[in-house]
């Protein structure tokens, strides 16, 4: 989530599966629907934006209030109505030359906070916000009139700045639990996957996994975080509903509330996850297959669009479908279409049976097949060494040259890879030389730099 400083992707996404895949105490359905999240992929290579080279996660689509709803939502937040309630209070008051109020016990009293770390996070909002202006030393009152009839988005663009001041607190120490400030990211995250929400005891156990792994706690440590977490999970929840965040459901499991899920879905944006809304993917599951793949490949459909497309169709035809594109189309169609395959399961084996026909198709259906257990050809080292050419050449024709290279170095250690641009040079595939092409101008090793060139000329004159 928004963290004053961080830059880039600010989840770490080793720890957010951690922390989802070993919820042993989650009901199947649920531990299903959080790891169908996190799913990566990775943002374009040859990009300049600054979150580019890392991966991004992608979360089911999810239904959003109506914005006058949660306009008028966010007017009844405990939190929004007791920063009012202090920037009225304070009118025109002196302030320290640190902005704040010089006796915070004094308005804790008059408003009745519960303290003066609470007074501190009502008055960043009400100071950020605009509710209060601090010029010379003096603090008065700011430019903001919230109300009813201010507009619908300037409430809620109000409301994202509240909870990034909010979750910007973890780094300060905003629930009074270090471990929960920590991976309160993660803990929004999993919870926003997941509507109907997550057990206080399932939301332990997973912090308890991914602290225990990422901070390489030491059992002492971990026995006694495991005594004090659940009441500090307690009470940070309840700062989070003060938020107006969190809620809990009918069976009083915490979840988002309607304004959480918003404003955690525009946090995950801004971080460049894929977090789309029910509409905007449902366009998807009327495309024909060749519409699919072609949107995916030029980047203007998410991942997500792949579940609602698959979900529209039974198993077979989608895999139809998509073998079609894979027997005539490019490497690079192939790739695409290769991954929304591996989402099947072998309810879609008779299309992937009769590929085995098929000269360009053939190799990635028996590999289809023999992963779920099903009877089919066995691969040589030169069937595999063909995909790895056209796994290259769909890369480079996704636009993904980066990427490529770290699957070239990936399919060997050291100096084998010399020998893997030899088996390459005599695949029996069209884009063999645009493969070596890339390997002899681009890779970091002499070696297999040279070995890729002098193959490269060697295949032109075959």
């Amino acid at each position: 989530m928004a963290k004053s400083g961080n830059t880039g992707n600010v989840f770490d996404l080793g720890e957010l599966r951690r922390l989802v895949g070993e919820l042993g105490a989650a009901p199947g359905e649920l531990r299903t629907a959080v790891l169908d999240t996190v799913g990566a992929t990775e943002t374009g290579d040859d990009c300049d934006c600054p979150g580019c080279g890392t991966e991004v996660l992608s979360f089911p689509p999810v239904e959003l209030a109506a914005d006058g709803e949660l306009a008028a939502a966010v007017l009844r937040v405990p939190l929004v109505l007791d920063a009012q309630r202090l920037a009225a209070w304070t009118g025109t008051r002196e302030v320290t030359p640190e902005g704040l109020l010089p006796d915070p016990f004094l308005p804790c009293a008059e408003l009745g906070l519960a303290g003066p770390a609470r007074l501190h996070l009502l008055w960043i909002v009400a100071v950020n916000t605009g509710m209060l202006r601090i010029s010379r030393g003096v603090a008065t009152t700011g430019p903001l009139a919230l109300s009813a009839e201010l507009p619908h988005r300037a409430t809620l663009e109000f409301w994202d700045g509240v909870v990034m001041d909010v979750l910007d607190r973890a780094d300060e120490g905003l629930t009074g639990s270090a471990v929960v400030d920590d991976h309160l990211a993660e803990m929004l995250a999993t919870m926003y996957a997941v509507s109907d929400g997550l057990s206080a005891a399932t939301l332990v156990k997973g912090i308890l996994q991914s602290h225990e792994v990422a901070c390489e706690a030491r059992p002492a440590e971990m026995r006694a975080l495991a005594v004090a977490l659940p009441g500090e999970l307690e009470a940070a929840l309840s700062l989070l509903g003060y938020c107006g965040i969190i809620e809990f459901s009918e069976a009083g499991r915490p979840r988002l509330t309607p304004l959480g899920v918003w404003a955690v879905r525009q946090d995950l944006i801004r971080e460049g996850h894929d977090a789309p809304t029910s509409a905007e993917v449902a366009v998807f599951a009327d495309l024909g297959a060749t519409e699919l793949v072609d949107a995916i490949i030029k980047r203007s459909a998410a991942p997500s669009a792949v579940t609602v497309w698959l979900e529209s169709r039974t198993p077979e035809a989608a895999a139809r479908e998509l073998v079609g594109i894979a027997t005539t189309g490019t490497a690079g169609q192939r790739g695409t279409v290769g991954t929304i395959l591996e989402e099947l399961g072998p309810e879609a084996e008779p299309p992937l049976r009769e590929a085995l026909a098929d000269p360009a198709m053939w190799r990635y259906a028996a590999s289809w097949l023999h992963i779920r257990d099903l009877p089919a050809p066995a691969l040589t080292q030169e069937d595999r060494t063909w995909i790895a050419v056209d796994t290259l050449a769909s890369l480079i024709q996704l636009g993904k040259a980066a990427e490529a290279m770290r699957e070239f170095d990936a399919l060997e250690p050291g100096e084998d890879l010399v020998r893997v641009v030899e088996e390459m040079a005599v695949a029996d595939h069209p884009d063999t030389v645009a493969v070596l092409d890339l390997l002899g101008t681009h890779h970091g090793d002499a070696a297999v730099a040279k070995a890729a060139r002098k193959a490269a000329m060697k295949t032109r004159s075959r």
